[in-house]
């Protein structure tokens, strides 16, 4: 009776808000993998005859200048828009972790320069080191994933190296030491797993955040080109019809705001989890 009841009473402490990311997230999950089991309709398919309709039943998101469903595109663009986010998040994370542990396990001059570098790299903001990377390499899927992931990747290297410090302090580290193992046995049995556990739920903010980050990038015309469904490109494209079709901007939109709370939800959601787990 207890092992039945503890379950289900951890599922009720869930919060609605909790349930419904979750939701919104399963539903992304759809469209990231299987994107024909939401729509029937091709992304790319023109219907000059059915140009700039608003909303109804047969265009949930109504269409945009060349006759495309937008809900079709907002659907394949989601593939698009979280492979900027998973990638660029996970590129930020191993450039991260190399800083990081590089700062937080040296000592010296090694740990304050490297200190001071990611100090002088987090106070730019996160598009202005994008725009810099873009203006080099020009505008291009590969591009913008490097550059939000080289743009968030300061932030990440500096919450590594604290979480390094303050592991490295712990007692268990110390007892380890004094057992005897080697110095590679502790970091890679004890150092790495805990300093990184809190950081697992900074990736799933992360997700979201890249997500806006590169929809903002492609607002501004320096994303994904054309005729791309990724979110920001279709912000982009909507902008010389607002006035006359705002759905164009407004939906994508929401679409971004829906996604990018949802993930940030359960972000905080898993790290209140760890965090007790740690406890």
């Amino acid at each position: 009776m207890t092992a039945i009841a503890l379950p289900y009473r951890a599922a009720l402490r869930l919060r609605p808000a909790t349930v419904a990311s979750g939701l919104v997230v399963a539903l992304l999950a759809v469209a990231l993998v299987a994107p024909g089991l939401l729509t029937t309709r091709d992304p790319n398919a023109i219907d000059l005859q059915s140009t700039l309709l608003s909303p109804s039943w047969s265009h949930w998101f109504g269409t945009d200048d060349a006759g495309r469903d937008l809900y079709t595109r907002v659907v394949y663009g989601t593939r698009e828009s979280f492979g900027i986010g998973l990638g660029a998040t996970a590129l930020a994370m191993v450039v991260a972790v190399v800083l990081g542990f590089a700062a937080g396990l040296a000592r010296g001059i090694v740990d304050a320069v490297l200190s001071r570098i990611l100090d002088v790299a987090f106070a730019f903001p996160v598009l202005l080191l994008a725009l810099l990377l873009i203006a080099i390499r020009g505008p291009s899927l590969g591009t913008v994933i490097v550059a939000v992931g080289i743009g968030s990747a300061p932030g990440y290297a500096r919450m590594v190296r604290g979480q390094v410090l303050h592991v490295r302090q712990a007692g268990y580290i110390q007892a380890s030491h004094a057992l005897g193992h080697t110095r590679w046995a502790v970091i890679r049995q004890h150092l790495f797993p805990n300093a990184m556990r809190p950081l697992v739920a900074m990736m799933t903010l992360g997700v979201g955040q890249s997500i806006v980050w590169a929809s903002g990038l492609a607002f501004l015309g320096l994303g994904v080109a054309p005729p791309s469904p990724e979110w920001g490109a279709l912000l982009d494209a909507g902008r010389s019809s607002i006035t006359t079709s705002p759905w164009l901007e407004i939906l994508p939109g929401l679409v971004i705001v829906v996604a990018t709370l949802a993930l940030t939800s359960l972000g905080r959601t898993l790290q209140h989890r760890l965090e007790g787990a740690a406890r």
